[in-house]
């Protein structure tokens, strides 16, 4: 199991999700900076260094450690046909025992927003969970007025499941979320989506 967390790479139809690098620094502040007022209204609030090298290279040894402890899967999404960084996913908050569960979390650069590459990784990285990570449930959660987020946890087969309140702080402050979830044996059938 030691060399799976490691070497942790999937393979979807355009992309491959890879642990973050060293190397991916320029890439990674370019994406985000250029994205940043496409992003900020959906995420904690970003620190003031948070596009530093050394943040970066807190942000790939925090990754390395997670992989090697099994506590969260960091991906970052890389388009095979040109090598180039597109967004990150990651399941986080992996439990074992009787929870065998983790929590997704996810985001993409404005130029590629819209594509469909989101809702392969997700489903990529579900696939991966429940087959090789035997895990049973993975949550996620979004802004409730964030329909890009909702409609692409739907049609990755994520269900409603209710609201968080004061679930994250958001640009400064705490907001609602809400919930979804995917089993790995889901008997549900499909749930009404919530308004939240």
């Amino acid at each position: 199991m030691l060399s799976l967390r490691r070497r942790v790479r999937i393979e979807t139809e355009r992309m491959t999700l890879r642990p973050p690098a060293h190397s991916d620094f320029r890439d990674w502040t370019a994406l985000r900076a250029g994205s940043a007022a496409f992003l900020t209204p959906w995420e904690p609030a970003w620190a003031q260094d948070h596009l530093t090298r050394k943040a970066f290279t807190n942000r790939v040894y925090w990754a390395q450690r997670a992989l090697g402890s099994g506590s969260a899967l960091p991906l970052f999404l890389i388009r095979r046909a040109d090598d180039v960084l597109l967004g990150a996913i990651t399941l986080d908050n992996i439990r074992r025992g009787p929870s065998q569960s983790g929590t997704l979390g996810y985001w993409i650069g404005e130029p590629f927003a819209r594509q469909g590459y989101m809702r392969e990784a997700i489903e990529a990285v579900v696939h991966h969970a429940f087959t090789l990570r035997d895990l049973s449930r993975i949550e996620a959660a979004c802004l409730p007025e964030n329909a890009a987020s909702r409609g692409v946890l739907e049609k990755s087969g994520f269900k409603y499941e209710g609201v968080a309140q004061a679930y994250l702080q958001i640009n400064g402050r705490w907001r609602n979320h809400v919930l979804y979830a995917n089993l790995r044996s889901d008997r549900r059938g499909r749930t009404a989506t919530g308004t939240g």
